[in-house]
């Protein structure tokens, strides 16, 4: 098989594409059944989230006068887009390994951005004062969790890189490989704190309490989205849950990537830690947290988060 060809099947069908939109649907309806359990609720069938997506491919998109019209139809489709390249940058240990043609941890870092820059451009461009409270949110938030990732990321590059005789390295195959021979980066005391600002992140870049700010509908109506319908929502909806995939599957292959080498043992193990980073740092958290205001998400992110990023690099460089 071509290089090019597997890099084509790795972005439509698996591990991105198809597998992963199926995957990141199901993650969201156990994310739903999960909470409303919590809450002593039934809550809504496994499959939902589907539905959700195949009902709104049948709805009528309306565009507000007001709206920029390419702008406001075709930022999701970059968004989608973008999130799709990244899960194919993911590996999977003993499944999948992207083909170094695609990237490395530092192009994945950009294309998570993608995704809050296109909420803030449809928000935008929809015209709506909501959309703009909505940009000015989402500009906000970003700008305080993306510096700890990618202080997370430099101090698990360095990590890797020094552990192999190296200086830095930002491929995520060999930071799984040096993880598989000498042990997860969980269970290193020189990484906690980096673990510990990973987990303060990817709740906030999945844009869920308590850091739903920028689409609080009791506030601002959803924000961004308040405008979109139809088959142009859906895509919002699609991009939301293949992200979900990206966050998760990144932070297992940084701290967590150990697996057996069978083939479908190692697909279900990963799948299993999957599920259980999202009920534990998805479902649970907006289940027992209220939601934060913008400043004070804000200030956590530029206190804790960060200095717990800029601790792990400093003690990563000096050991």
């Amino acid at each position: 098989m071509s290089n090019q060809l597997a890099i084509l099947l790795a972005v439509l069908l698996f591990p991105g594409g198809v597998f992963a939109l199926v995957l990141g649907l199901a993650l969201k309806g156990v994310d739903r059944r999960v909470a409303a359990r919590l809450q002593s609720r039934i809550g809504p069938p496994l499959a939902q989230p589907f539905f959700d997506v195949i009902k709104l491919g049948f709805k009528r998109t309306t565009v507000p006068e007001v709206a920029s019209q390419n702008v406001f139809l075709y930022a999701p489709l970059v968004g989608v887009i973008s999130v799709l390249l990244a899960v194919a940058l993911v590996p999977i240990t003993g499944v999948y390994t992207p083909a170094p043609a695609i990237g490395n941890l530092l192009v994945l870092l950009y294309l998570l951005m993608i995704p809050g820059i296109v909420l803030m451009i449809a928000g935008s461009a929809s015209g709506s004062p909501y959309g703009a409270i909505g940009f000015s949110r989402e500009m906000a938030l970003m700008i305080a969790y993306e510096g700890p990732l990618v202080l997370i990321a430099a101090a698990v590059a360095i990590r890797t890189g020094v552990g192999m005789g190296g200086w830095v390295t930002f491929s995520l195959s060999d930071i799984i490989a040096y993880q598989r021979e000498h042990g997860s980066f969980l269970f290193d005391p020189v990484m906690w704190p980096a673990v510990a600002a990973f987990c303060c992140f990817y709740p906030a870049n999945l844009g869920i309490v308590p850091f739903d700010i920028p689409e609080a509908e009791t506030e601002v109506l959803e924000g961004p989205l308040l405008e979109y319908s139809g088959p142009v929502l859906a895509l919002f909806k699609v991009m939301s849950a293949l992200k979900k995939v990206v966050v998760l599957s990144l932070g297992i292959a940084m701290f967590l990537p150990f697996a057996p080498d069978n083939w479908a043992l190692g697909l279900i193990v990963w799948l299993i830690k999957l599920v259980v980073l999202m009920v534990i740092g998805v479902t649970a958290l907006r289940v027992a947290i209220g939601r934060m205001r913008i400043d004070q998400a804000f200030t956590f992110f530029l206190k804790w988060p960060l200095l717990l990023a800029v601790a792990s690099l400093a003690v990563v460089v000096v050991v």
